[in-house]
């Protein structure tokens, strides 16, 4: 599996995402939408940093089920009920992101939703890796 991060000096650089990922392998993994769901099947973490870190969890969780690590993530979408307050806690998500998944950053979109599936839900994330 290969996976080239392309950021093109001419568009804004690329913090915490990448402009393009183009992908080379055999197997494609489509990561379904995670929330902060515990095993029993709750949304727990009453903040969006604590949620985001739980939703970012049980994806990786399913793409290392699959065979996947998170650098072989080629496009995550996160989907927030509240986009203000995802950009004011960018920095710390940022930290989060990195501390769990590193720097290989997949392409992303923050798309704001007017809600979830469970209405606790602040944030729900989905993907697609490459693996070899």
């Amino acid at each position: 599996m290969s996976l080239e991060r392309i950021n093109p000096a001419e568009l804004s650089p690329a913090t915490g995402f990448s402009h393009a990922v183009a992908a080379t392998g055999s197997r494609l993994v489509f990561l379904a939408g995670q929330t902060a769901l515990d095993g029993a099947g709750k949304v727990v973490g009453e903040s969006l940093p604590e949620q985001f870190e739980i939703a970012l969890t049980n994806l990786l969780t399913a793409l290392a089920a699959a065979g996947g690590t998170p650098a072989d993530l080629a496009r995550v979408t996160v989907y927030a009920v509240d986009v203000a307050a995802y950009r004011t806690h960018a920095a710390e998500l940022g930290r989060i992101w990195r501390r769990s998944a590193g720097r290989d950053y997949p392409a992303m979109a923050v798309i704001g939703v007017v809600r979830l599936w469970d209405d606790q839900a602040l944030v729900e994330l989905d993907g697609v890796a490459v693996l070899a």
